[in-house]
């Protein structure tokens, strides 16, 4: 069974939650949006620091810390966005890190975003 996470996030409209909670795990996927629900402008560093603020924000809500995460998936729209991303997604993480893989892709949801991740975080036995 799935439990979502309850945030001060967006609400968005899609058909999604921001995060949710099964068997322990934690599972989300988080953008550049504000609180309006607006993709933030200011160019890849500023949309990697408010998709990793949305995520920390997230992880707390579900009760976890940035410790407790085990894989991240980036997604960026160029090459040259990635370390850029790499230098924003280094200030929340401490080693041991979590596994990671990044992808440059063709284009996310919405035109403008530059970045997206998705993430997995694992509770305490």
């Amino acid at each position: 069974m799935k439990t979502p996470v309850k945030t001060n996030l967006f609400a968005s409209k899609a058909p999604l939650e921001w995060a949710v909670m099964a068997n322990g795990q934690f599972y989300t996927a988080q953008i550049p949006i504000d609180a309006e629900g607006k993709v933030v402008e200011g160019g890849i560093e500023a949309q990697a620091r408010q998709t990793m603020d949305n995520f920390k924000h997230t992880i707390e809500a579900a009760g976890l810390t940035m410790a407790n995460v085990t894989q991240v998936l980036i997604y960026v729209t160029a090459r040259d966005h990635l370390p850029i991303f790499n230098k924003v997604y280094a200030e929340y993480f401490t080693p041991p890190y979590p596994n990671r893989a990044a992808m440059i892709i063709v284009g996310l949801a919405r035109e403008e975003m530059l970045c997206e991740i998705v993430a997995y975080a694992a509770q305490e036995q």
